[in-house]
């Protein structure tokens, strides 16, 4: 077994904030990294503004420099680092492991558009890989109590979540294909297809309408009408799910204290 080297393991430590000391050098540096893939979301959103582009354009680009450098050392830190988790602790498929990993695809993502543009002419590819440095603001859950919360209500109830997602796309399949044979022929250039129709059943479900058009035969009429209603409906199991998830986390965190009395294990309600 090979002797895992100091330095190694403390910047592992750093980078995870596997330290106890919440004030210590790995609180500061991860408040630093948030810091800037913070600013980083403000500078792509600010930039698309015309007058802060055309005066401030030279300035955010310097920044990004600034972030990429910045991002990318910590990426070889971390993948250099990495075999001490015991995850990827052998030194060839560990590394490996980690750069396929979901979150080492994050941080590879983020800064991979940067230095694939200097190979790439085609200015529209480039503009697409550059709306992947929002994949940054993913990165910030690592560092929030209350977003790896929201991670685990997500991963403990996602088959629940899959599911309703599946009704909800089944619904949205029948019924729009329904629709689509009633109103077809009133209005032929409106519901020209099932996909154009599919999108006003999306309106409807999620109770933001669209003006432009709206069934106008009565059979058409009863079958938007229970659209909405079911929308209102479906769209409530996944929220309803994600709720309980919340719940128990909670019940979770909180300390459990024994009744003096039984000696039974109840949470801490105060």
């Amino acid at each position: 077994m090979t002797k895992k080297a100091p330095l190694r393991k403390k910047i592992h430590g750093i980078l995870e904030i596997t330290w106890h000391q919440k004030l210590g050098l790995s609180f500061w540096i991860n408040i630093f990294l948030t810091v800037i893939i913070s600013l980083n979301a403000v500078a792509i959103i600010i930039d698309t503004v015309p007058s802060i582009h055309k005066k401030y354009h030279s300035l955010l680009v310097d920044f990004e420099v600034f972030s990429v450098v910045v991002f990318t050392i910590e990426y070889i830190l971390r993948l250099w680092s990495c075999v001490d988790d015991p995850h990827f602790s052998h030194p060839v498929k560990g590394r490996i492991k980690f750069i396929f990993s979901a979150w080492g695809l994050v941080d590879l993502l983020s800064i991979l558009p940067f230095y694939a543009s200097f190979f790439l002419t085609d200015l529209g590819f480039i503009r697409i890989l550059r709306l992947l440095r929002m994949l940054r603001l993913f990165r910030v859950s690592k560092y929030f109590h209350a977003l790896k919360i929201i991670q685990k209500v997500i991963k403990e109830k996602q088959e629940e979540l899959i599911l309703s997602f599946v009704f909800i796309i089944f619904v949205l399949i029948i019924s729009s294909s329904t629709l689509y044979y009633f109103e077809h022929e009133t209005q032929p250039r409106k519901f020209s297809s099932i996909p154009e129709t599919m999108w006003w059943c999306v309106n409807a479900m999620t109770t933001v309408g669209d003006a432009d058009y709206r069934p106008i035969t009565p059979i058409g009429k009863i079958i938007g009408g229970i659209i909405s209603i079911l929308g209102v409906a479906l769209f409530a199991l996944p929220t309803g799910i994600l709720a309980s998830g919340f719940a128990e986390q909670i019940r979770r965190q909180k300390p459990s204290i024994k009744c003096p009395h039984c000696g039974n294990e109840f949470n801490h309600t105060h």
